[in-house]
């Protein structure tokens, strides 16, 4: 059995997480903790106050306790804020509390982009646009190609849990671009685990989640592959491109 640990700051939509439980129907358990979210406000200090040491912490021993092999802090928004050498130093503390391998749904989409070999990627944010050009930047730090996208111009993250799957297919028609080889959806808020395989048909390429993103860099932290193409391109292959399965993420182990 593998278990892979997740942090989810407050209550939008993750019921994604056991549903990709259930898709993946193998021993794999995502043990999922809730943190204190504060204010519920799409702005730069209130997204970086989300993703504070203290309370991140919060969850960690009982994390801990549920066996967990890697932890994921299963939020986009409250890691990329930081920029790219805070968002290092937010899952080295992580790791260091949990003394497990650690790192956030932010990673997880760079290491995904590299998983499938893509260069050039497109972005379909549900954020404002000034905290979406913030993802942006944070990929572009991590050698990704960002060639078009847009803000979705949600101001809170209670704004599109509940919403259906016609909202995802008109953000990720706005944010496609055609030079783009893969689609980028980085809100965990966002119900869109169910409906990976419709939008990659509906877009001719792959698409990339958070919740999907976040629990295959878990997976990835814990050296566990797992295949299941109801999740899309990214779980439909079972042999990696060569050179990219081999990038851990930190892990601090005391």
């Amino acid at each position: 059995m593998t278990t892979v640990g997740l942090l989810y700051p407050g209550h939008f939509a993750e019921d994604d997480f056991p549903r990709i439980e259930i898709m993946l129907d193998s021993d794999i358990r995502l043990p999922l903790f809730h943190t204190d979210t504060g204010e519920d406000t799409r702005r730069v200090d209130r997204l970086r106050d989300m993703g504070a040491p203290d309370r991140l912490d919060a969850g960690v021993e009982e994390l801990r306790l549920a066996g967990a092999e890697a932890l994921v802090w299963a939020c986009t928004g409250g890691s990329f804020v930081y920029g790219w050498e805070g968002a290092h130093e937010q899952t080295a503390t992580l790791a260091r509390a949990a003394g497990l391998p650690a790192s956030s749904t932010s990673f997880g989409f760079v290491h995904a982009v590299r998983e499938l070999g893509a260069g050039r990627v497109a972005v379909a944010a549900t954020y404002p646009e000034d905290i979406a050009a913030l993802f942006t930047g944070f990929l572009k730090a991590g050698g990704v190609e960002v060639v078009g996208g847009r803000g979705g111009g949600i101001p809170a993250a209670d704004g599109p849990g509940g919403e259906d799957a016609e909202l995802v297919k008109r953000l990720a028609v706005a944010g496609d671009h055609p030079d783009a080889e893969v689609v980028l959806f980085p809100d965990t808020a966002l119900h869109t685990a169910a409906y990976i395989p419709e939008l990659e048909e509906l877009l001719g390429k792959p698409v990339l989640t958070a919740s999907q993103v976040t629990v295959w860099e878990g997976l990835r932290l814990a050296d566990r592959r797992a295949w299941s193409p109801a999740l899309g391109t990214l779980f439909a292959t079972r042999v990696p491109p060569p050179g990219t399965w081999d990038q851990r993420g930190i892990e601090v182990r005391e």
